[in-house]
């Protein structure tokens, strides 16, 4: 699994994602664009609303004035807005769904060159520096691959509200799920409740395939094979691992597509337990 790159590299990795959701969106008709995404209360629109947000600010941006001509919206009344970053989204999203897709599109095409140049114009010592992020305070680089991420789920939910495939694995699919993946060992105890002494294996199949082997010893972290059996494996493909991680679906929707050996009760509630994104 990757787990860093240099800066030249994870920035073409970050461009060639941009890339990827803007050639999912090109050519989309109004409807299209309206389609109803995994992400609650969003559409395939508000989503690249949502992108186009968080870059402008990443430029040091604010979303565009209220129209007085709509009735405003308390967006922090919305069930799906748990959080300050959240609200910070939604406003982004509000502020701009008036508009017809095709001047969205444009909209990206603009803030994407003008985020490339920004991190082309980038050194070592402005990339290394800390930042306040949706994690907290890390560097600017470790928030990029925060992006990287985010864009890169995002890729997914476009795909799969439109019906589209797309290609979830390759170098980007690999920082993306690296990222990810760091969350896993604190959700399965945390949100998963995973006792103490737990040996939880995650085997993976399709794009990001690979077995994720964490031990759970005072504090639960990822260890290269355990020295006795596993109390439970658990078997699924990497799309839908990333997919139950980001609470786009559900256990109860895919229990033909997971597999449980060992503790059945312990694999069910960590697999119904795995959401953690925001």
């Amino acid at each position: 699994m990757i787990e860093t790159l240099g800066r030249t590299e994870q920035i073409g990795l970050l461009a060639q994602q941009w890339d990827a959701i803007e050639t999912l969106i090109a050519g989309l008709d109004e409807e299209r664009w309206r389609t109803p995404s995994p992400l609650p209360g969003w559409t395939v629109f508000d989503i690249v609303a949502h992108i186009i947000g968080t870059e402008s600010w990443l430029l040091g941006e604010r979303p565009p004035a209220h129209d007085p001509t709509r009735a405003k919206t308390d967006v922090r009344t919305l069930p799906h807005v748990r959080n300050d970053t959240a609200v910070l989204n939604e406003i982004w999203v509000d502020r701009l769904r008036p508009l017809p897709g095709a001047r969205l599109a444009e909209l990206y095409r603009d803030v994407i060159d003008r985020r490339r140049a920004a991190l082309a114009a980038m050194d070592d010592i402005e990339w290394d520096k800390e930042t306040v992020s949706p994690i907290g305070q890390v560097s600017y680089g470790r928030f990029m691959r925060v992006r990287l991420f985010d864009c890169w789920m995002h890729e997914l939910d476009i795909a799969d509200a439109l019906d589209l495939r797309v290609e979830e694995g390759g170098p980007r699919g690999e920082l993306a799920f690296a990222e990810f993946a760091r969350s896993i060992p604190r959700v399965v105890v945390k949100k998963g409740e995973a006792p103490d002494g737990a040996r939880i294996t995650f085997t993976l199949t399709g794009p990001l395939a690979r077995a994720l082997h964490i031990q759970v010893a005072g504090r639960a972290g990822y260890v290269d094979s355990f020295d006795e059996p596993a109390t439970v494996e658990i078997g699924m493909t990497s799309g839908l691992f990333v997919r139950l991680g980001c609470g786009r679906t559900t256990t109860e929707e895919h229990l033909a597509n997971i597999t449980i050996e060992g503790d059945v009760e312990l694999g069910q509630r960590l697999t119904r337990h795995l959401a953690f994104t925001i």
